[in-house]
């Protein structure tokens, strides 16, 4: 599943100067996609923005963090993490308005999440609790298990003083008074064996009900632990994949890098090129005042045509590595298509030069024609 983007706009990206703390920097020369991205696994939304292959905004949206419109179409937040102010610059104030309103369900969406997260973190105190509990019933079943058979008579077990109430917590003293106190409101005992043996064994037969619930309670506190351990696990496994991801943008990085050096050894041909072809060109208007003879001139015919073969065999490698660079281009990324109209724009130049000489090679072959028809 991994991370997906659910909303996209265009704007201006900026930043504040983390000098003044009170300009903002451009971070973007013109406007580019500003995106909200997903991450159904961690329950995650991020802000994103690419300029080429840099990140100019990577913002994880949490719940106390405000979107502000400062103007009709110009709105800021601020990132504590990154320790950073983003401004944002619409060109209009329905796209403003739409950001904000996305802003704003996304923040409520990871409020939402985060409240979830800790139920969650607060759920797993529950099974020590249910042992604690159930440990005390066992208790209280075991002695009452051991008066029931000694006849002797306490005072009677309620389910608070199972659960351990805050009478617990009172001193032996304190207690003996209050049960002093409470003596003449108290319900008497059963004075026959036989209703002290029942009223036991009803209570004994309400604590093993409490065990039961308590002990089921406990079952499906180590199945939800168990499913907490998977989550973890798939936690860990997106992790990893997350970071496989990493390795793999840094390797097309790299590629890019190497492109970009191949884009430079390119454009330094095409200026050998252009330079050679101005050679030719100087060489072609000597040659006009030069001509003497037609062996002369056919010969220099040769010459031209030769290095016009050399030429288009040239060009023919260079419309080849265009061909090549061109299948490059489209196997990369989004960040490539700007390379991709460079080369374009260079292959349309190259057939202007290519016409060019076409039209000398056909004004010299007119030449030559003249020039032996008055011999």
């Amino acid at each position: 599943m991994g991370e997906q983007p659910i909303f996209s706009t265009r704007a201006h990206v900026f930043q504040i100067d983390p000098s003044t703390k009170k300009n903002w920097v451009p971070t973007s020369k013109h406007a580019v996609t500003v995106s909200y991205f997903y991450d159904s696994t961690r329950n995650v939304y991020r802000i994103i923005s690419l300029d080429g292959s840099k990140a100019i905004i990577n913002s994880t949206i949490t719940p106390n963090m405000t979107f502000t419109k400062t103007s009709q179409k110009f709105g800021q937040w601020a990132d504590s993490r990154a320790n950073t102010v983003y401004g944002l610059g619409f060109s209009s104030e329905s796209h403003l308005s739409k950001f904000a309103e996305k802003f704003a369900e996304f923040k409520e969406a990871a409020r939402l999440a985060k409240e979830k997260s800790q139920e969650k973190m607060e759920l797993t105190s529950t099974p020590s609790q249910l042992l604690m509990h159930l440990n005390q019933a066992c208790r209280a079943g075991d002695y009452l298990a051991k008066e029931s058979a000694t006849g002797e008579l306490q005072s009677p077990l309620t389910p608070e003083s199972v659960n351990g109430t805050d009478d617990e917590r009172v001193p032996r003293d304190a207690s003996l008074n209050s049960e002093a106190r409470a003596e003449p409101n108290a319900v008497p005992f059963p004075h026959s064996s036989n209703a002290i043996n029942k009223h036991w064994e009803a209570e004994l037969a309400a604590l093993k009900g409490n065990n039961a619930k308590l002990t089921a309670a406990l079952l499906e506190s180590t199945a939800n632990v168990k499913q907490w351990k998977q989550q973890l696990a798939a936690y860990q496994e997106e992790a990893e994949r997350l970071h496989k991801r990493v390795t793999e943008l840094e390797c097309v990085s790299g590629q890019t890098a190497g492109i970009k050096t191949q884009k430079t050894e390119l454009n330094q041909t095409i200026e050998e090129l252009e330079a050679a072809l101005k050679a030719k060109e100087e060489e072609l208007e000597r040659l006009k005042s030069e001509v003497e003879t037609a062996s002369e001139l056919q010969l220099q015919k040769d010459a031209v045509a030769q290095k016009l073969q050399e030429t288009e065999t040239r060009n023919a490698e260079l419309e080849a590595q265009l061909v090549e660079m061109d299948q490059r281009v489209e196997s990369s990324q989004m960040e490539q298509e700007s390379f991709r109209k460079s080369l374009r724009s260079l292959l349309e130049l190259l057939d202007g030069k290519i016409f060019e000489l076409t039209e000398l090679r056909d004004s010299l072959a007119k030449l030559i024609d003249g020039i032996g028809s008055q011999n």
